[in-house]
Parts: structure tokens; C-alpha cells; sequence
């Protein structure tokens, strides 16, 4: 099983976590690193490979984080070059991580970056959109074709 670090700004991370503990319960290596304001650049580093290393069990470690560029992507990808089957996604939304969490069993680290950049495509929408698409649904069943 691929072990997930999530990371970002303030408490980006620990509210994402929280938030999958609500839906889906504990989760076995998964694990969340803030990087709150005053925190220095070594600490955060130190504090990723730590979490690294214990959510590492040999299949390999995503990093999912907030923004591209940011330094908690930033010391991931740092990561990711040092360390075998690492993988770094940023970007992260409470969507694409439950999905990814139920599918780190099946996949090994490449698949599943390749995976999660598709259902992130798909998982930013808005109510205007999904109410298109039932009307247009809607239209193509009465229509009897």
C-alpha cells in the first residue's frame, strides 16, 4: 500500500485530514504535516522526512500538497529525487484525495500520480454545470433516443 503525506500552508493539511477521518475513518500510513507561519523551511523538511519514513512500507509515499512552488512542494519534490517511488501532487482537493485513498492498494506510485491528475480534472465543477448536464439528460430520454 502506497503510504500518503499530505502538506500546505497554516493548517491546509491537518483540515484535510480531519475531514477524511470524518468520512472514512483512520487511515493506516497517512499522515499530515503543516506548515504554519513562523515555521522554518529546515523544520518543515526534517518533519517530512520523518513522516516519509514511517509512512513508507516499501510500495512508496505520494505527497499530496496545496500549491505548486510553495515550499511544502517544494521540499517534497526535494524529497522525491532522494527517495525511491515518490511521488508529488499538488493541487489537492478533498475529492481527488478520497478517491486516491481507495485506490493506493491496487496501484503502484506512477499509476496513481497518473490517476489522480484525471480525477482532479473532473473533480472541480460547479452548480450551473451539473445542472446542464441533467437538463441535457433530461432532454436526450424524453426525447425517446
Amino acid at each position: 500500500m502506497l503510504g500518503i503525506i499530505l502538506t500546505g500552508h497554516g493548517s491546509f493539511a491537518t483540515g484535510l485530514y480531519e475531514a477524511v477521518v470524518q468520512i472514512m475513518g483512520k487511515q493506516a500510513q497517512f499522515t499530515a504535516i503543516n506548515f504554519p507561519d513562523g515555521m522554518s523551511s529546515e523544520v518543515l523538511e526534517q518533519q517530512l522526512t520523518d513522516a516519509l519514513k514511517k509512512c513508507d512500507k516499501g510500495d512508496g509515499v505520494i505527497f499530496f500538497t496545496d500549491i505548486l512552488g510553495g515550499s511544502p512542494f517544494r521540499l517534497s519534490a526535494m524529497l522525491s529525487y532522494q527517495f525511491n517511488n515518490v511521488e508529488v501532487i499538488s493541487g489537492t482537493n478533498l475529492p481527488v484525495l478520497l478517491e486516491m485513498l481507495l485506490q493506493r492498494d491496487v496501484l503502484d506510485a506512477e499509476s496513481f500520480r497518473l490517476r489522480a491528475l484525471d480525477i482532479a480534472k473532473s473533480s472541480i465543477t460547479s452548480l450551473w454545470d451539473e445542472n446542464c448536464k441533467k437538463t441535457i439528460d433530461k432532454k436526450e430520454y424524453s426525447d425517446g433516443i
